[in-house]
């Protein structure tokens, strides 16, 4: 990790802290009144803009692993904790996939895979995020579940006749997936 990153995830947990503290799940003896709540949140936007630039202007941080499979062989499941990992199809046949985020990114490139039926990507984040290249040639239909959050599809609404569709289902909170062709869609 970068120090732009854990400064960040400081900065984030103590927005949290300062917040759960405000609400009385901890007890921190810090003394609050509603013009206080500027704080936590400032705190809290200033360490996700931090985490999010942090890995989106460091490819280096991305660990490529190779491509897990999953339990029945076919779907795979991707998990990520405090870090970035990217998984790139090179020809392989996609079945399908779930991935998990947690204060970490994952960036899973399908621009190469064998997409012939319809797929489901299924993805929970939770201060963290997904980057989805997919190939020109499936349609793509997103649902979306997020709490300050959300999902950035830049591949748009567009139909393909007769083209598989992946199904994207995505959970986020404070976080978000963002769903595009090429690297240049920044």
């Amino acid at each position: 990790m970068t120090r732009r990153t854990i400064i960040g995830i400081i900065f984030i947990v103590a927005a949290l802290l300062r917040l759960a503290d405000m609400w009385g799940v901890v007890h921190l003896n810090w003394e609050h009144s509603w013009t206080e709540y500027f704080g936590p949140v400032l705190l809290l936007y200033i360490g996700i803009e931090l985490v999010i630039y942090s890995f989106r202007h460091n490819p280096s941080q991305w660990l490529q692993r190779p491509l897990p499979q999953g339990e029945d062989g076919k779907r795979i499941r991707c998990s990520v904790r405090f870090g970035a990992d990217e998984y790139i199809y090179r020809g392989e046949r996609f079945s399908g996939a779930r991935l998990d985020a947690f204060c970490g990114g994952i960036r899973l490139d399908l621009r190469e895979a064998h997409i012939n039926e319809d797929e489901e990507i299924d993805i929970h984040t939770f201060m963290g995020g997904v980057e989805l290249f997919v190939p020109d040639r499936v349609n793509v239909v997103v649902k979306s579940h997020s709490f300050i959050g959300g999902v950035g599809n830049e591949v748009g609404g567009r139909v393909i006749p007769d083209a598989p569709y992946l199904h994207i289902v995505a959970s986020n909170f404070l976080g978000g997936v963002n769903i595009k062709h090429s690297e240049n869609n920044i």
